[in-house]
């Protein structure tokens, strides 16, 4: 949710550094944009809507700084609108701000400001910051001073970028939201996501919770709540600028489907050795719990079910939990480890579920894909997915490694008869998947059944949290009623629901008994007159009950699920296509979630 980008020392190319800078957090999702540069005077322009529309009000603007912010709201106190928009000024005009997250107390603290004669022009939290960096410099305080002074009275989440007017300098904290720095050679930036900058330099660090860091046209400085100087680790970007680009794709999306065979080759390089049937998962060590908790929220939330599956099936007691609801969660019992699935390592409610683990005791690991982010740095462990960037907001390739990383995380603590099978169908699955993208028939499917009032997906097993994913992104990009269900509850209730404008997904593979008892859901809604899609690899016979197949090559069960989850992604995405959906930046939704 929102993005943050600054800018120093690019002297006349501040402001096209900055908006595009925002293009590139699109992705986050947003409904206002706006800049600020300061000068000899600090110069603001914003406006609620699209980054085009902030484009095209600067046409009109001759506005200039050595130093600037930039941000990308996502509404939370008060409608979209140019004045909430960001960034908010002072009384006096002469300080900007910039904020991501939520400020709890700001209420009390605005109540105060409008008793000491402080005047609002908006309905956000974000307005208080600076009017107290205004009061604290009425007090006597320099630039810097009055920052911290104003950034210590806040409660709440927060990633905070303030320029002043006749500094070139831009202060930044953060506390439960992510900043990362940029350091190029001549230029410094600063934002929420490294994408904002990546097209100026490959040189970051990753700011930690209650750090404060200062950037100028000279350099840059990183310190603690006192004031005392933090070494920073400089890391290196890996993946290049143009993995954010469409590269002739007419969507992100589509492009990212596509890429889940290198997507997967990568999580899976250097981690699996099939002669010898064993996986190496890095610096995790022996980890050997006794039990997993698995906590997540939305897509994550799927791959995390799917993990517990797995680590079920290999005898270990595994549970899954919605993030937003472990605090009411049963604690960890003996040697257990609580698993945080999540993307971005920022997700708000995970952290949170992370945070109450560690205070019962526990080890925590994060599966994530985001090198220094907040999971990654808090936990006892990190996996990483190695997905690479991905921009559109519905996940596609992050869940395909997310996948595979759990599969590598229940090979490497676990052993089981038919490890080195399930290896060898994990190596096949960047091939297998590029046959389905080569030859799949989604296109035609959606085609089909565009038009359908409501869409239910339905699996056994490894296959429910596939059936829950294929529902979930129907919601996100297409805007159409979609629900998922394990196959045998759907004549506990949902079948009532069924008509013939409800197509049926069934994802059925293999031919044991899961198969066969979903054969018989389907035949269940078929004497609905319900539509039957079948994602099947033409093992069992669900074929001759279907309205239209969509075929996986044979494989390991657990592979199995992962290819089905490709041809319902095509669906999904095609059926947004040809409704004319902004599939790319889905209304209402943001990418990373940093507040709970």
């Amino acid at each position: 949710m929102c993005g943050i980008i600054g800018c120093v020392g690019r002297e006349d190319e501040t402001l096209d550094v900055l908006v595009h800078g925002l293009s590139k957090l699109e992705y986050r999702g947003y409904d206002s944009a706006g800049v600020a540069l300061s000068g000899d005077r600090v110069d603001v322009c914003k406006k609620s809507g699209k980054i085009a529309d902030l484009r095209g009000a600067l046409e009109s603007r001759e506005i200039g700084g050595a130093a600037g912010i930039g941000h990308t709201r996502w509404s939370t106190h008060g409608p979209p609108t140019d004045a909430n928009a960001h960034p908010h000024l002072d009384c006096t005009g002469d300080v900007a701000v910039v904020h991501n997250g939520i400020i709890e107390n700001y209420q009390s603290l605005r109540d105060e400001l409008v008793s000491a004669g402080h005047s609002f022009q908006s309905d956000t939290d974000t307005e208080v910051v600076p009017h107290l960096i205004e009061d604290a410099l009425a007090d006597g305080a320099d630039h810097e001073a009055a920052v911290r002074e104003a950034i210590a009275q806040l409660e709440g989440s927060y990633a905070v970028a303030v320029v002043l007017s006749g500094d070139d300098t831009i202060y930044a904290a953060r506390n439960d939201s992510p900043l990362v720095l940029g350091l190029g050679e001549d230029a410094y930036y600063l934002a929420s996501d490294v994408p904002a900058f990546r097209d100026h330099t490959d040189q970051v660090i990753y700011l930690a919770d209650g750090e404060f860091a200062t950037l100028h046209a000279d350099g840059w400085h990183v310190s603690d709540v006192d004031g005392d100087e933090v070494e920073k680790t400089v890391d290196t970007v890996e993946w290049d600028p143009e993995e954010t680009g469409k590269s002739g794709y007419d969507h992100f999306m589509l492009k990212e489907i596509h890429e889940q065979p290198r997507a997967i080759r990568q999580c899976l390089r250097g981690r699996v050795d099939e002669l010898t049937g064993s996986v190496d998962i890095g610096d995790l060590g022996d980890l050997s719990p006794t039990g997993v908790q698995f906590v997540a929220c939305g897509t994550s939330y799927h791959a995390a079910l799917y993990g517990a599956q797995l680590l079920r099936d290999a005898g270990i007691p595994a549970q899954t939990f919605l993030a937003s609801e472990y605090a009411t969660a049963p604690p960890p019992i003996g040697d257990a480890l609580v698993v945080g699935v999540t993307q971005s390592g920022e997700t708000a409610d995970t952290l949170s579920a992370l945070r109450e683990a560690r205070k019962r005791g526990a080890r925590t690991m994060t599966v994530t894909n985001t090198v220094g982010s907040t999971a990654a740095r808090e936990c006892d462990h990190a996996l990483y997915i190695r997905a690479g960037p991905e921009i559109g907001v519905a996940a596609s390739k992050t869940f395909a490694s997310q996948l595979t990383a759990l599969n590598l995380f229940s090979l490497g603590t676990t052993r089981t008869s038919d490890s080195r099978e399930i290896i060898g169908a994990l190596r096949d699955l960047p091939s297998n998947i590029q046959a389905i993208l080569d030859e799949s028939n989604a296109e035609a499917v959606a085609e089909t059944y565009v038009d359908s009032g409501a869409y239910f997906f339905i699996g056994r097993g490894l296959q429910y949290p596939v059936a829950l994913e294929g529902a979930l992104k129907m919601k996100e990009i297409t805007y159409k009623h979609a629900e998922g269900f394990a196959a045998g509850e759907l004549k506990h209730g949902p079948l009532a629901l069924v008509t013939d404008d409800t197509p049926v997904f069934a994802v059925v593979t293999g031919d044991g008994e899961m198969a066969r008892k979903t054969i018989g859901n389907v035949k269940e809604v078929e004497a609905r007159d319900a539509p039957v899609v079948a994602v099947t690899d033409g093992q069992s016979d669900v074929e001759r009950y279907a309205d239209a197949v969509l075929e996986v090559p044979e494989t390991h069960p657990q592979a199995a699920a992962m290819l089905a989850n490709v041809q319902l992604q095509l669906v999904s995405y095609h059926v947004a296509d040809k409704l004319g959906r902004s599939i790319d930046k889905p209304r209402n939704l943001a990418k990373s979630v940093t507040v709970e």
